[in-house]
């Protein structure tokens, strides 16, 4: 073997191993920059007493904006499809009063830090008010997927059981 043959077969190792750390680099770097702008929904049964008010409230906790991609709402058990007016009517039907609704259809966006109420009651008192507390804490629950910016990923939120 002549040393110019060596010469090149050490440069072509060196440059192929080059490529490779570049390569494992680059995956790590994307996979860090999808990490660090995560975006963490939270639902969550929320009474305030010096507030009085009352209500499930969806909040964006992570770094990033969140896109609902959508949502799921199940009463006593039972799927009744998307949060929407209709999810809402057959859930409040015959209740003494409406609370204040939202929804996060597909394609809504969360940003960072914000939070909005599914269902608010407003003013809410424990006596005369206790059937919705029991429709929010124990009977109706609302799952949101929703992904980052960079998409693909399919995460979900639901309130904690109570």
């Amino acid at each position: 073997m002549s040393a110019e043959l060596l010469v090149a077969g050490g440069a072509t190792v060196i440059a192929l191993g080059s490529l490779w750390v570049s390569v494992v680099q680059s995956r790590s770097t994307i996979r860090h920059n999808r990490q660090s702008v995560r975006p963490l929904i939270q639902v969550r049964q929320v009474r305030l007493k010096p507030d009085r008010r009352a209500g499930l409230l969806a909040v964006n906790a992570g770094l990033g904006p969140a896109l609902v991609t959508s949502t799921e709402v199940y009463y006593d058990g039972t799927h009744l499809g998307q949060w929407n007016l209709s999810a809402f009517h057959h859930v409040f039907a015959g209740a003494p009063r409406e609370p204040v609704i939202s929804a996060l259809f597909t394609g809504s966006t969360l940003l960072p830090g914000n939070k909005t109420y599914l269902l608010l009651l407003d003013p809410f008192d424990d006596t005369t008010d206790a059937w919705f507390w029991e429709i929010v804490a124990n009977r109706l629950r609302i799952e949101i997927h929703y992904e980052s910016l960079y998409g693909g990923e399919d995460f979900h939120a639901a309130p904690p059981p109570l």
